[in-house]
Formats: structure tokens, C-alpha cells, sequence
């Protein structure tokens, strides 16, 4: 056991609990770390006789901060350093602990993106939910979202990443990527994601948003098709997608009550958007590229899974202790 130093001390004798306090606890206390670590331990590189490489878990710890403060590796590196309750929630006391440089968080990110640890720690939350009984297999809300990239050519390739495109919303265009998700209808948890470039429409993906075991499926008018809602209906599933008007027609009273009841639920699958977009700030890419980008999106909508499903998965701790 190390020996605590003045300043942890202090820190925990402090009078006040700031929000970043209550999240990090909170989230501290609801991740499957020892499941998480498990994954990435095999690829992970051993200790030889230079220096030892910092542990698994306070690397995954770091990696996880970067998404939901939405940091660059050189501010996570800074930020170690000046925020406490970051260097606390990471397992380091600055008057004892190495603090990992921004080349080794780039390294950790790297190992993920190299052998695909991303997608394997969605699943993984995935399972650990669906275990605790929080993820249900009765209905999908399949959705979209835009993600935009820079489209200024003033870098070194003097050109926009080729990967990404651009395309209409409304009356406004829009250049990036797209992340489209399959939620749970009941508890808004994401059971698949799928990462296209923006000019990807998206009912092209809808198959692969759904696990085959729902009895009813959701979404927008976007997905409406009628081919495909026979499809599904002659397999038992409800076709609970939005209807949309023939050109040069408007929809009749009836349709457009049937489109605000399956709204309420429906909406709910805009929830997981909120909290990675607007409560972690992931409105752009970080990356050039589809693949870096889908690594991230899986990191972060596994992540945001635990965050809406948190104060059931504490009152569950609390019942068991």
C-alpha cells in the first residue's frame, strides 16, 4: 500500500464535492474494469528489463477521461498534471506516480485500433448489461447521427479527408461521417453501432442495426419503406416506423397521430446522441479517416451506455451489498 501524501490527504478532507467529482465516483464505481482489462491484457506489452509499462488499468482509465472530457493526448497529458481529481480517478499521486507522456496515451490508443479492442469492449459493456438485466431484446430504435470533419484544405496534404463526404439535411450540407445505432427501446442502451460516411443514406444500414430478435422496430421517416415493412410484418415484427407523405401529398390526420405515438418512443433513441455529443462534446472527428473514427464511436457509445443506465446499476450494488 502506498503511503498517502499531504496533498491526497487535503483532498480528501475537502468540504465540497465538485460534479466532476460525482461523475468520476460514479463512474468509477459501474465500469466492469477487471472484465475491460481482461480484453486488452493479451496484447497488452509485457514488462522486460527497460522501463515497466504502466498498468493496464490506469491506461484504460486515461483512455476513458479522453472521451468523456473530450482531450487531446497532449491536454489528457496536462490535464494528469493539473487537475487532481483526474490524476486521482487515473490511480496516480503526482508525488509518487509516473505520469504517462501524451507519446504513451497515443501508443495505449493505437493497441486498441490495431486489433479492433474497441468493438470487443462495446460488446463487452453489451453483455455486462444485458446480464444485470438492463438491456432488452424486445424492441430497436435505429437512428442516425451526423458527425462533421474539417473541410478546410490548409493541411499538409493540402486536401479534405478523402473518407468523408458531404450531404443535404433540410437546406443546409453537411461533410463528415455518420453514426448509425440500434437502441433498446426500454432503457436507450446502444446494442450496435455503425460508422459510414455522411453521404450514406440511412436506410442502406437498417439490417445491420437490428440483433433478429425484436418484435417491433423504430425509426424516423427516413426508414420507411413499404416493401420492407411487409418484410417484417410477415415475420412478426411491428413496423413502428414513421410514415411519410408521397410527393405532392400530405399526410391525413390519422397518420399524423400514429407518427407522434411512435415518437415518444422513438425519441428515446436520441438520448445516447445527447450524452456523447452535447455532454462530452463529440460534435467533430478527431481523427482523419472512417476506421479511427468508428474505434472512438464505440468507446464512447459503450461508455454512454454506463452513464444512462448508472443510478440503476448503483441501486443494483446497493441491493447486493
Amino acid at each position: 500500500m502506498k503511503q498517502p501524501s499531504f496533498a491526497s490527504l487535503a483532498y480528501e478532507g475537502k468540504k465540497k464535492q465538485t460534479k466532476k467529482d460525482k461523475f468520476l465516483a460514479e463512474m468509477d464505481q459501474i465500469i466492469p474494469w477487471k472484465k475491460l482489462t481482461r480484453l486488452i491484457e493479451p496484447h497488452y506489452p509485457k514488462g522486460g528489463n527497460g522501463r515497466p509499462p504502466m498498468g493496464v488499468e490506469k491506461m484504460l482509465r486515461i483512455h476513458f477521461m479522453q472521451q468523456w472530457f473530450n482531450l487531446s493526448d497532449p491536454a489528457m497529458e496536462d490535464a494528469l498534471y493539473d487537475s487532481q481529481s483526474i490524476g486521482r480517478f487515473a490511480g496516480i499521486d503526482l508525488s509518487q506516480d509516473p505520469v504517462p507522456d501524451e507519446t504513451t496515451i497515443l501508443k495505449f490508443r493505437h493497441l486498441l485500433e490495431k486489433h479492433d479492442l474497441t468493438a470487443k469492449l462495446f460488446e463487452t459493456i453489451g453483455g455486462y448489461l444485458e446480464e444485470k438485466g438492463l438491456l432488452l431484446r424486445e424492441g430497436t430504435i435505429v437512428d442516425a447521427t451526423l458527425i462533421a470533419a474539417p473541410s478546410s484544405t490548409k493541411n499538409q496534404e493540402k486536401k479534405r479527408d478523402p473518407e468523408m463526404t458531404q450531404t443535404k439535411k433540410g437546406n443546409q450540407w453537411y461533410f463528415g461521417m455518420k453514426a448509425h445505432t440500434g437502441t433498446d427501446t426500454k432503457n436507450r442502451v446502444v446494442h450496435t453501432v455503425v460508422a459510414t460516411t455522411a453521404s450514406v443514406h440511412d436506410s442502406i444500414v437498417m439490417e445491420d442495426l437490428l440483433h433478429g430478435e425484436e418484435d417491433a422496430v423504430f425509426g424516423d421517416k427516413a426508414y420507411a419503406d413499404q416493401t420492407r415493412k411487409d418484410e417484417f410484418e410477415e415475420r412478426g415484427v411491428k413496423w413502428c416506423v414513421s410514415k411519410k407523405a408521397a410527393r405532392g401529398t400530405t399526410l391525413s390526420k390519422r397518420d399524423k397521430e400514429r407518427n407522434r405515438r411512435m415518437s415518444k418512443t422513438r425519441a428515446r433513441g436520441e438520448h445516447p446522441f445527447h450524452v456523447v455529443k452535447i455532454l462530452w462534446g463529440h460534435t467533430k472527428v478527431r481523427y482523419r479517416g472512417i476506421s479511427k473514427n468508428a474505434c472512438q464511436l464505440f468507446t464512447l457509445f459503450g461508455l454512454a451506455n454506463l452513464y444512462m443506465v448508472r443510478r440503476k446499476l448503483l441501486r443494483l450494488q446497493n441491493s447486493c451489498a
